[in-house]
This record gives C-alpha cells, sequence and structure tokens, in this order.
C-alpha cells in the first residue's frame, strides 16, 4: 500500500535511482523539493533540463564541457604534450584540486569490465589513440584507479599507443601521507616498496 500520491512516489522513485541514494535519502530529497517555492522548483528543474541539453564531451578530450572545446583544452598555458588518461570526469576534478598537475586529460568515460558488459568500443580509446598518432604527445600518464578493471584498461592501452613512441607512465601508488606502516594492507605495502624513489 502506498503512504504517498502517485506523482511524490514518481519523484521518490527518480531520486532513489542515483547512485548514493537510497529511499531513506530519496524521501527527504522529496519533501525538500516539495518545500520549495514555485520558483526555486522551476530553477531547480530547469538547471536538469539546461545541463542535459548543454552540456556535452569536449571533441579533444572528452571531458565534460558546453562549448566545443573544454576550459583545460583551452588554456594556452597547460602542456599539451602530457596527456593524463581518466576513466571519468570526477577524476579530473580530483586532479585538478591538488594544482599541481599542467598537462592536459583525456577522458575514457568508463573502463574495460566483461561482467558488466563494457568491452574497449563502449569508451573513448579510439580517440585517445587518434591524438597519440597525430604527434605531439610525449608522455601518456596512465591514471585510471588501481582495481581489476583500472589496470585493464591500462595495459590494454599501453599496448595500443606504444607503437607511436610517447612515454606510457602510471600513478605511484603507495603508503598514503599521514599513515602508520602497522595498518598498511600487504598489496599497497608491495606497490610502495616497488615503486620507491630516490631520496
Amino acid at each position: 500500500m502506498s503512504y504517498f500520491p502517485s506523482s511524490l512516489e514518481n519523484l521518490i522513485d527518480k531520486l532513489a535511482s542515483l547512485p548514493g541514494i537510497g529511499q531513506k535519502t530519496a524521501q527527504r530529497l522529496a519533501f525538500h523539493i516539495l518545500a520549495l517555492s514555485d520558483i526555486e522548483a522551476e530553477a531547480f528543474a530547469g538547471a536538469i533540463t539546461d545541463a542535459k541539453r548543454q552540456v556535452h564531451t569536449c571533441r579533444v578530450c572528452q571531458n565534460l564541457t558546453d562549448a566545443e572545446v573544454c576550459t583545460v583544452c583551452e588554456n594556452p598555458r597547460r602542456d599539451t604534450t602530457t596527456v593524463c588518461v581518466v576513466s571519468d570526469p570526477k577524476a579530473v576534478l580530483a586532479i585538478e584540486r591538488g594544482h599541481e598537475y599542467h598537462g592536459v586529460y583525456h577522458v575514457l568515460h568508463g573502463v574495460i569490465s566483461p561482467m558488466n558488459h563494457i568491452s574497449p568500443d563502449d569508451l573513448k580509446i579510439r580517440e585517445l589513440v587518434a591524438r597519440v598518432a597525430e604527434g605531439g604527445v610525449s608522455e601518456v600518464i596512465l591514471a585510471t584507479n588501481p582495481d581489476t578493471e583500472g589496470e585493464a584498461t591500462a595495459r590494454y592501452i599501453s599496448r595500443l599507443i606504444a607503437p607511436f613512441g610517447a612515454k606510457v607512465t602510471r600513478l605511484a601508488y603507495g603508503i598514503p601521507v599521514g599513515s602508520s606502516l602497522e595498518f598498511t594492507d600487504d598489496a599497497t605495502l608491495m606497490r610502495a616498496i616497488a615503486g620507491r624513489l630516490d631520496y
């Protein structure tokens, strides 16, 4: 038996379908939306519609933009010879927060995952290979997650771009700053030792 009107139930269901949103959170959000004024509710709905209509992928790096080329690609101060390959746009934001990387990006929009029926053809790998093949790229940094799918994707891309002469690197993995060796898992410790640096 439903306790809410069908339109409210529909709103809750739509909100609950979003990643990381459970049923109770969806209910709280739905009640918050209902409490908005008509102007605020229309602005909220308009923001969703506008984003859906205007946001698309950058023709160069495949990151999200509302222009033909994203702000990173059009920035003349960025080093276009270094391309950091990430699985999704959220990773671009994470790297940019550090203010240490000054190259450009290539966004794959996923990783190879046979279990989820995601093949290389479903990703923006072809566009990356074409970009490297054009020349002018000296280093490709593979910055996919250090899990099974991320590693498989990195290896696949590495084999594809190797013939073009660009240096292929992988993000270093190791012990987080401020943590204790005592509580570090074996795989992380092993990677930290393998990727140790001169001091």
